[in-house]
């Protein structure tokens, strides 16, 4: 018997991706296979003024097609603070990318999946703490890869920064 094809997982497009967590202090980085089938922890970077230069290398070290930012929605729907943090961040990151993409997505419980995930692998809370942002990261882009299969096309919210939608410039 076939699934209907609603249910039927669809092809992804060809190419390596980051999934990216920025926090306050650090930021997680996670990279998937060309064909998209498994996302895995990457780097841990130091959050300041280095940052976007040391992502702008992953990106290009790895040939990624596109960045996938986590999102900090709450869990009324509504973007607060946080998301205004994560979108200044990605004007700097977008500049340091072009023309790599970056893609935000919903990351709402990412960092809670993460550390139940690396509970069950044992992990004791200080290892945990070393790699929560870069385990953060996989699930934020695994959840993209995921939905990308199963809806035939890419989710969540292409960024484009403040002087690409005043100019319409590419």
């Amino acid at each position: 018997m076939t699934e209907p094809d609603e249910m039927r997982p669809r092809d992804l497009r060809r190419g390596r991706r980051i999934g990216v967590d920025v926090g306050d202090v650090r930021i997680g980085v996670a990279a998937c296979d060309r064909d998209g089938i498994l996302a895995s922890p990457l780097e841990t970077v130091a959050a300041g003024t280095l940052a976007v230069a040391r992502l702008a290398e992953i990106v290009d070290e790895v040939e990624a097609i596109e960045c996938v930012v986590g999102l900090p929605i709450g869990l009324s729907g509504r973007e607060g603070p946080a998301a205004a943090k994560i979108r200044a961040f990605c004007e700097d990151l977008s500049r340091a990318i072009n023309p790599v993409t970056i893609r935000l997505i919903d990351e709402r419980m990412s960092t809670m999946t993460a550390d139940a995930l690396l509970r069950q692998q044992g992990r004791s809370g200080v290892d945990r703490r070393k790699v929560i942002d870069q385990a953060a990261a996989a699930v934020i882009l695994e959840t993209a890869l995921d939905a990308e299969r199963m809806r035939g096309t890419a989710p969540g919210e292409i960024f484009e920064r403040s002087d690409q939608r005043c100019n319409g410039d590419s």
